[in-house]
């Protein structure tokens, strides 16, 4: 690759890979929400969110996103002057998910701002195969084939230890990993795939297919001995900070999970909601948090928390409190 490639990272999981494969000085601008590894925090950034989700309650959240999409408006802004001034020879980007990041229209209508066109390398992974597909990509574009080959290899045997740790166990817990609260989200994508190799059971995610919009009836039905809070989008802070709802939902203190103190909020940012490297992480983080007695976590303690409530304060049993 040469020296002087210059990369825009428009998704913080491309960011993650971007430094993974050794390119911390070719990359010349990202976005608002690249906060990891702490240096990317230090790069032009070239996106904004429109909405200042920041002030917002989920539920405000998913009424005004919903409204810009029926409206076929963007949610980001893309600041194409910045980026002409870069002049990036790569951007990566994605055309998975329009609420994510931005994706496209908005590439089209910047691409017609430039001066130089970039070659474009597209993200839309839906499993992990798919990330490892992206990772490879990546290292194609970039020439660092030998190196995301070795960063996708260490990935897949992490995860067939834990795979084999795991299959060891004879019971599986019921898992919900919920995506969004108001409303109630299943996870999707990747993320089933990860509870299963950790070795749990989401009957409600959509292996492979997008987070849907589900009843809060149905978790119910699905009674889970395990439930993890995961809102898209959110550090560990901000899903804490929007948590409290959950504990007032109709018939939340009769679920298992509850009942045995067995409720958690997680750094969806770190190891869920973005598809890059850290997901490896997440998936033994997940098998932690559901098997808690067998599988040890050795990652930062400060990733999760046991969720606090009325309905389920009185369980101090749990190992992880």
């Amino acid at each position: 690759m040469p020296a002087a490639m210059r990369i825009v990272s428009l998704l913080p999981s491309a960011t993650e890979m971007v430094y993974a494969l050794g390119l911390a000085e070719n990359l010349v601008g990202v976005t608002h929400e690249c906060d990891y590894p702490p240096g990317a925090r230090g790069k032009p950034a070239t996106v904004r969110n429109v909405l200042p989700i920041e002030t917002m309650t989920q539920g405000e959240i998913d009424a005004a996103v919903s409204d810009r999409l029926r409206q076929g408006l963007g949610l980001y802004e893309l600041d194409a002057d910045r980026i002409d001034q870069l002049s990036p020879d790569l951007i990566i980007t994605q055309s998975l998910c329009d609420v994510c990041a931005p994706s496209g229209n908005e590439i089209e209508q910047l691409l017609g701002r430039l001066r130089k066109r970039p070659k474009l390398v597209w993200m839309s992974p839906s499993n992990l195969a798919g990330i490892e597909a992206n990772i490879m990509e990546l290292g194609a574009a970039t020439r660092r084939e030998a190196e995301a080959a070795r960063l996708v290899e260490e990935g897949r045997a992490r995860l067939a230890r834990l795979a084999a740790a795991t299959s060891a166990i004879e019971h599986r817990p019921r898992v919900f990993c919920m995506e969004w609260l108001d409303p109630v989200y299943c996870s999707g994508h990747w993320v089933p795939e990860m509870v299963r190799l950790a070795g749990g059971i989401d009957g409600l995610g959509q292996e492979g297919g997008d987070s849907l919009r589900i009843s809060w009836q149905s978790v119910l039905d699905w009674s889970p001995e395990v439930l993890i809070f995961m809102p898209c989008g959110y550090r560990l802070e901000a899903a804490l900070d929007a948590a409290p709802p959950l504990g007032e939902l109709p018939g939340y203190a009769g679920l298992p999970a509850v009942r045995n103190g067995r409720v958690y909020v997680v750094d969806a940012n770190a190891y869920f909601a973005r598809p890059g490297p850290r997901v490896i992480e997440g998936a033994e983080l997940l098998a932690h948090l559901i098997h808690p007695d067998q599988i040890d976590w050795g990652g930062q303690a400060d990733v999760y928390r046991r969720f606090e409530s009325p309905a389920n304060e009185a369980s101090r049993s749990d190992p992880l409190q």
